[in-house]
């Protein structure tokens, strides 16, 4: 789960915390948000709960404040070579208007972050950062350009709502015509009116769901959350935190940067296998991968078997003796089941039963294959 702080903290006195506000802050008070510091900003861990907003993602739509996410652009005649040198993947075949997934590493082969790339057109890319990773990110993306880019940090100009769920599209095309939204997965449109708000809209998401992203300039972000809980408040759409944003990545087995993705693991140690084009020239990292051969330890899905909430760094046994460890675990509110991931030797098959040490309880667990859940 997110290291957030456990209890709510009261509006009274905020301002003399160091935690940033996003464009929305005002908006999640309104709607009787429980705001909790993370990544450096005041956020809504939870609106009704956490439970009734992934299940509003699953079967109607939920709207979330991404807005604390990093916007970073690179422009110029290299920008294309910067970015095929930065991550793992391969950009070269983009065309304009398609978002792709990507890994991006340190030498040694370990995951720096993971980020989503925007090709605008040939010479302009943006790259969406993990907000706690943000400054991070920016300094090393700047110490590793060369030649023709220019590099701008736009985060702090840049607000992000997430629309997700089964009735996204229905709620967007209330308030933008249909021709204008994306129509693929991975593919965006930019400059696109919504309700009258020029945004970028992006068909991409962090829940499981189909759904929409999109950015826009920071005062458009309140005018435009108003405008799309109107929109979508007869289907259901409700407001949603941090919480359930974790469950829904977690329940539809999505990595998350620190639990998943470390500077230590490599992208195909954690089954990122799909991000990884070890057949392009070069990338930062690629001779530490290549060197390491054969991964010895993947990610697998676990189900509990007994009663228990498997979290971060617990212990995975077969037998006595330790193989692995958790790396995210939660109550999956759609599948009603406890699940968890884990890191574990690659011999570790579908099925194999195993032994999660939860706060020294020892819970059967058996192996599943990810992701947990999947939209039909």
């Amino acid at each position: 789960m997110f290291n957030i702080h456990p209890y709510p903290i009261s509006v009274k006195g905020i301002n003399n915390m160091s935690e940033l506000k996003t464009p929305l802050y005002d908006l999640h008070v309104k709607y009787g948000g429980r705001l909790v510091p993370f990544a450096g900003y005041l956020l809504p861990v939870q609106y009704a709960g956490i439970t009734a907003e992934h299940m509003a993602v699953r079967t109607a739509a939920g709207l979330f404040d991404v807005s604390h996410m990093g916007e970073i652009s690179l422009t110029g005649p290299d920008a294309l070579q910067n970015v095929q040198n930065l991550l793992t993947n391969d950009f070269s075949t983009m065309t304009d208007g398609q978002a792709r997934y990507s890994p991006m590493c340190n030498e040694n082969g370990g995951i720096v972050d993971d980020l989503l790339v925007y090709r605008k057109d040939g010479q302009s890319y943006l790259l969406v950062v993990n907000a706690s990773n943000r400054e991070k990110d920016a300094a090393w993306i700047k110490s590793h350009l060369s030649g023709d880019v220019t590099f701008k940090d736009e985060s702090d100009e840049t607000a992000q709502l997430a629309l997700q769920g089964p009735k996204a599209q229905e709620i967007l095309c209330r308030l933008a015509g249909e021709a204008s939204l994306p129509e693929k997965y991975y593919t965006f449109k930019n400059n696109v009116s919504v309700g009258g708000l020029a945004c970028l809209v992006s068909r991409t998401g962090y829940t499981g769901e189909d759904g929409y992203e999109l950015y826009t300039a920071n005062e458009n972000a309140e005018p435009l959350w108003e405008k799309l809980m109107e929109a979508g408040r007869d289907l259901g759409l409700v407001p949603c935190g941090l919480g359930a944003r974790d469950t829904l990545r977690l329940e539809a087995a999505m990595p998350l940067y620190g639990h998943e993705m470390t500077d230590d693991i490599s992208p195909l140690e954690t089954g990122l296998n799909f991000a990884v084009k070890m057949q392009k020239d070069d990338f930062i990292g690629k001779a530490a991968i290549a060197a390491k051969g054969e991964p010895t330890v993947r990610r697998v899905g676990l189900e509990l078997l007994g009663r228990g909430i498997a979290r971060e760094h617990d212990r995975v046994f077969i037998g006595e003796t330790e193989v692995g460890y958790v790396t995210s675990g939660t109550m999956c509110p759609y599948l009603n089941k406890a699940v968890a991931m884990a890191i574990v030797p690659k011999e570790v098959a579908a099925g194999d039963e195993v032994i999660i040490e939860v706060r020294g309880k020892k819970i059967p667990a058996k192996v599943v294959p990810l992701p947990f859940y999947k939209k039909s």
